[in-house]
């Protein structure tokens, strides 16, 4: 069995989700896992800082944000002439501070493979892989984003898993390394919570609400993330209820955006949801603007995903990026949000063959892959100018996974 050190970040809710689910379907199997958070390694302080100013980003300065991912998530081409001191096209601006420091933990727990699912952190592991090669553990990042940005890609990493067959073979083109295709990585709860609400799949924790609330509406779900982002959430909530159907605004941990929407006529306004699952299995479709986790456990809980008003960089490329792998539809005003889901809430063909678009996308378990490819007897040489097997140099290992 192996030892697993998932490495993400507390960035909203996501990437920690991705590493949690992970880490659960590796220990069911015997292997060991321990989860570092990116922000910890940075100077005391940092981290929370660095995590306030893109939430503030996010939430209130959307082109600034723009402009950041712009700069620095988009390829650029070739360095101008003359090139610039330092830069390659692999190069993350915080890669070589942290190097040293996740080189420590490394270190203390000595895993047999590091798993990043946060793109800086994926930077982190490739510096150290492409500078210390054999002297520290292979590398199997998890791309969690559709619209595969350049900050996921250093050509240290020995192995990236991806979400679809375009994104791996994004990564191949700029990498030149391996990457297989798995899919989304989300609890089985959602897949078990798959069925057609009109059809009287209900769950009877949420029947009473939904029908105390909306009686027969369709209910749509609108997603704003763990920190409530978005552009005209409370407009899009207001169109829906005017349409007939039952909107319920998911406001994450924004109590102001769902004190703002608990005063509309005919919205349901929520705050975090544990029961997540449970609410999507008495729900029609879901109406999202981040292809993050949330759109994806729709897709497996059999719920049809309308992007709409995406949130800028990596949300509107994410949703752009489903919309054209057939997965999702993209809705660019309000008309034609209300059109998609007139022809998706009710059962019918059209119903049916979004569900059959979404479920596709689970192609593989990535903890399976993950584990075999973990095995040196199965792992193909891959990192160059690594010599015998090309696993890391044994050490004495110290530390239980929470030691981490």
């Amino acid at each position: 069995m192996s030892r697993f050190l998932l490495f993400s970040a507390s960035m909203g809710a996501g990437h920690d989700a991705v590493a949690r689910e992970l880490a659960g379907r590796l220990r069911a199997s015997g292997h060991r896992t321990a989860h570092l958070d990116f922000l910890d390694l940075l100077p005391a302080g940092t981290g929370r800082g660095l995590r306030a100013a893109y939430r503030t980003a996010v939430r209130r300065c959307p082109w600034a944000y723009q402009a950041v991912y712009s700069a620095f998530f988009r390829d650029r081409g070739d360095p101008p002439p003359g090139g610039r001191k330092g830069w390659t096209p692999d190069t993350g601006p915080l890669a070589a501070v942290l190097e040293s420091r996740l080189l420590h933990v490394v270190d203390r727990w000595a895993p047999d493979v590091l798993v990043p699912t946060f793109h800086q952190a994926a930077q982190v592991t490739g510096r150290l892989r492409a500078t210390r090669g054999a002297g520290c553990p292979p590398s199997a990042v998890v791309v969690t984003d559709f619209a595969v940005h350049r900050q996921w890609l250093h050509r240290g990493n020995d192995l990236h898993l991806c979400l679809t067959d375009a994104a791996a073979a994004r990564v191949r083109a700029s990498t030149g390394r391996p990457a297989e295709v798995c899919g989304p990585v989300v609890p089985a709860a959602f897949t078990e919570a798959s069925g057609t609400p009109a059809d009287g799949h209900r769950s009877s924790r949420w029947a009473g609400e939904v029908a105390r609330r909306g009686g027969d509406r369709p209910v749509v779900l609108v997603s704003a993330g763990a920190w409530g982002v978005g552009r005209g959430l409370t407009a899009t909530a207001r169109l829906l209820a005017d349409a007939g159907h039952l909107p319920v605004l998911l406001c994450g941990r924004d109590e102001g955006l769902r004190a703002r929407a608990a005063g509309l006529p005919g919205v349901l306004a929520l705050g975090w949801v544990d029961d997540l699952p449970g609410l999507m299995a008495v729900s029609c479709a879901l109406v999202d603007n981040a292809a993050g986790q949330t759109a994806v456990q729709a897709l497996a809980a059999g719920v049809p995903v309308v992007g709409y008003r995406p949130i800028p960089g990596h949300g509107a490329e994410g949703v752009g990026e489903m919309a054209a792998e057939g997965i999702t539809e993209l809705a660019y005003d309000g008309n034609a949000l209300l059109g998609a889901l007139e022809r998706l809430v009710l059962p019918g063909p059209e119903r049916e063959r979004r569900i059959a678009a979404g479920r596709a996308v689970f192609t593989a378990d990535p903890a399976v892959l993950l584990a075999r490819w973990a095995d040196p007897r199965t792992r193909t040489e891959t990192a160059a100018g690594e010599g015998g097997e090309g696993r890391h140099a044994v050490r004495e290992r110290r530390g239980a996974p929470d030691d981490v």
